[in-house]
């Protein structure tokens, strides 16, 4: 049985607008049971099985990667949650309010809530996890851009806390719904970034109890836990008393164990292992559960020689023809992109005329830039410089069928004279590559709920490393044009307006050819022997609230 996961319209800023008490009406309502959490808990431990990379740190404020946030959603709880259908929903907030200006927003949070270490979710609380994110010593990357514009935070009283904004925000409902910039317990902060890597204290279904590391991470059942996220079918603890989240890198291995009832939920799957599951009489539930914001896509570093020449980058482009190998290596579980955000946002545009691959055009645009003479290789040359391309591959974040794909885009642009240097390698040396600037093409996701992932991807802005040393404008674009587009869709109030900014700011980046889009964010699950797991709205990360172990 496959569940695919219907698209997420994008929040618009207006949301704020409308009848907060409404909103937490029909969140309430929705995870509304009288049953007894105790009748309800069946016990069990549920085994969960990663191909993703194993987080340094267990805090999702420290760096900001998928991996932590895949984990993370099982104990930390952000301040807002997100419906599949892309409507902002309560959560430890339960309703909010912005001003005509967009410069001050005001929360209520739940009251009478704690985090385990019996530490109240208050006003104070909520400050100190801004604070957190914004201090460079929390070396936060992903968390840090989204709270960026957060100026002070000032607790009214312990339930109310207002945020004072340094300029107007459209996305910020978008980026307090992530795993991010979740609220965790600030007696745990205070232990330091050591302690609190190795389990952070939230106000999740389930509690951190040990990591081993290359092994697994053990959380066990939140027996207090009230929160119920949008998610939740029922009021209090979890089913399952136990979840064993394993790391196994190894695709095979992961499906293997599924099939042998070792594990009851795999990630990352390969695209044959989805089509096998799929059989009649398989027993395998597939979830399809595309990430939010961005595409996957290769993008070519402008900043730097031979892509610091447009024609070169439309060459490669025109080359690399990705067509064939998605339709061959993914087996109809990925379509084709053109477009720089995911199917699942409404504001995406796509234009194909300006991705047809034609290995002619490809030729005769590295003419007319100079790379007319080649080597006993066949590489181009220039200035007695060779035409290379080097392209770090994380080997976390690409599984095997995608490093094939790059294989053939490889292959494709040597047919024209690139050479391209295809470097498999760990996430930690895949990010020390693009802190050196060694690369001239690379893929990075990079999952943030709605378009304002434009901003954070393609601003110049985005070229300065955060904190944690990460920058995310991989494409190092700094157009003054599409920074000022970009600028005014953060800021605009108007839906309208700000859905046609987003629209000119995609098309002015497309047509500068530094982005190869090739298809959503993959994520896809494969579940055996449990009934009950979902996904967020927020970033499609798996939730076991309603998981019970059996078929």
């Amino acid at each position: 049985m496959t569940r695919t996961f219907p698209p997420r319209p994008t929040l618009l800023y207006g949301i704020a607008m409308t009848s907060v008490a409404a909103l937490a009406a029909v969140a309430l309502s929705s995870c509304a049971s009288d049953t007894n959490a105790s009748e309800q808990a069946d016990g069990g431990t549920l085994v969960y099985a990663t191909g993703d990379a194993e987080p340094t740190c267990l805090d999702p404020h420290v760096g900001g990667n998928y991996p932590q946030a895949l984990i993370s959603t099982q104990y930390l709880e952000p301040l807002v949650g997100r419906s599949a259908d892309g409507t902002i929903e309560p959560w430890l907030a339960t309703e909010w309010k912005a001003s005509d200006d967009g410069l001050t927003w005001d929360f209520t949070l739940q009251d009478k809530v704690t985090f385990t270490d019996g530490t109240p979710l208050d006003a104070e609380a909520v400050k100190a996890n801004i604070e957190h994110l914004q201090d460079p010593d929390t070396q936060s990357s992903t968390g840090y851009l989204a709270v960026e514009k957060i100026k002070q935070v000032e607790p009214v009283d312990a339930t109310h806390v207002r945020f004072h904004l340094s300029k107007p925000d459209s996305a910020l409902l978008e980026s307090l719904s992530q795993q991010w910039t979740a609220i965790q317990s600030p007696a745990g902060i205070a232990r330091g970034m050591e302690k609190n890597c190795a389990d952070p204290i939230g106000t999740g279904p389930f509690t951190v109890e040990k990591w081993t590391p290359q092994q697994q991470v053990t959380l066990v059942r939140n027996n207090d836990y009230k929160t119920s996220g949008p998610e939740a079918d029922h009021k209090g603890a979890a089913h399952i008393e136990r979840i064993d989240w394993r790391f196994i890198p190894d695709a095979a291995t992961r499906y293997a164990a599924l099939t042998s009832g070792e594990v009851q939920v795999i990630d990352n799957p390969q695209p044959d292992s989805i089509v096998a599951a799929e059989k009649d009489g398989s027993g395998i539930e597939h979830i399809n559960a595309p990430r939010p914001g961005s595409t996957n896509r290769i993008e070519l570093n402008s900043g730097q020689a031979p892509f610091d020449d447009i024609k070169v980058r439309e060459a490669f482009i025109r080359a690399a023809n990705p067509d064939p190998g998605i339709k061959s290596l993914y087996l109809k579980t990925a379509t084709r992109s053109n477009s720089l955000l995911a199917s699942t946002e409404p504001t995406s545009i796509s234009d194909n005329t300006l991705f047809r691959a034609n290995p002619k055009t490809a030729e005769k645009l590295l003419d007319e830039a100079g790379w007319t003479a080649k080597d006993k290789d066949g590489v181009r040359m220039k200035d007695g410089k060779r035409l290379t391309v080097r392209f770090p591959v994380s080997t976390n974040q690409s599984v095997a069928a995608e490093q094939s794909l790059f294989e053939q885009i490889q292959a494709n642009a040597a047919a024209v004279g690139f050479e391209v240097i295809l470097n498999p390698v760990d996430l930690s040396t895949w990010y020390g590559a693009l802190g050196k600037n060694e690369y001239e093409a690379v893929s990075a996701p990079y999952t943030k709920v709605g378009p304002d992932v434009l901003r954070i991807l393609y601003h110049s802005d985005g070229i300065v490393p955060a904190p944690s040393g990460y920058f995310a404008n991989h494409a190092q674009l700094a157009d003054p044009e599409i920074d000022t587009l970009l600028d005014e869709a953060s800021a605009t109030l108007d839906a309208d307006k700000r859905t046609k900014l987003y629209a000119d700011a995609q098309q002015r980046i497309l047509e500068s050819y530094t982005v190869l889009p090739l298809y959503d964010q993959q994520n896809h699950f494969l579940v055996k022997g449990a009934t009950g797991v979902t996904t967020l709205g927020t970033v499609a990360t798996p939730t076991f609230i309603n998981t019970r172990l059996g078929s």
